[in-house]
């Protein structure tokens, strides 16, 4: 039996998004794990997070997690959740500068202020709630996913990939963002699919037949 690995480093949504992969991938074991040797014996990794950059990179440091994630980036799938998606690029300028994974090139900003919008209310920061998703390119985690889907976002800072092609799927808030990136056999969204209904469901179902192979 294949199993997927959730990365516990004690930052993370991870019983809903234990229960929702067990929902999806019925046939693979789901275990939720700090132990590397565990980990790196699982098919596939997810690296979920909640909460700020630089206490995320203190604990997957001392938990001696952070190696683990970049030596099994280069066998496996890999899909970052939320602030693990933020940890996937090489910096974020949360905490006044924080250096991260450094899986794909590129930067963790802040929203900007944000201006009224066309009915004169002020947009707010973090970002929470529901917006909509452009698929910008076709990948495997797409598969029976309809473009400008709705899903569940909570954040204040957004990834900026330095290369495009790494970006799968953009959304607009006070910015255009990236929502969704990949590069090589790594995914990561900056929403939250195990609470994102149907559509996010279907995400992770995907993650779960994925091989790591791209179009």
């Amino acid at each position: 039996m294949e199993k997927i690995g959730i990365i516990d480093y004690g930052m993370g949504n991870l019983h809903s998004l234990g229960k929702s992969l067990e929902r999806v991938a019925a046939d693979q074991r789901v275990i939720i794990s700090y132990d590397p040797e565990t980990l790196l014996d699982c098919d596939r990794l997810v690296l979920p997070g909640v909460g700020g950059v630089r206490a995320c990179m203190d604990e997957l440091r001392r938990l001696e997690l952070n190696d683990l994630v970049i030596e099994a980036a280069r066998k496996r799938p890999l899909l970052g959740v939320c602030l693990g998606m933020q940890v996937l690029l090489e910096r974020s300028e949360e905490n006044g500068g924080v250096p991260a994974l450094g899986l794909i090139q590129g930067d963790v900003l802040r929203f900007p202020d944000p201006p009224a919008d066309t009915e004169g209310e002020r947009l707010k920061v973090p970002h929470m709630g529901w917006n909509r998703v452009h698929q910008t390119q076709a990948h495997p985690v797409w598969n029976g996913v309809p473009d400008d889907s709705w899903f569940y976002f909570v954040h204040s800072y957004y990834a900026s990939p330095q290369n495009p092609a790494h970006v799968l799927g953009s959304t607009e808030y006070v910015t255009t963002f990236a929502a969704a990136v990949a590069r090589d056999n790594v995914v990561g969204f900056q929403f939250h699919p195990e609470k994102s209904q149907a559509v996010g469901l279907q995400l992770l179902a995907n993650f779960a037949a994925w091989d790591g192979e791209t179009p």
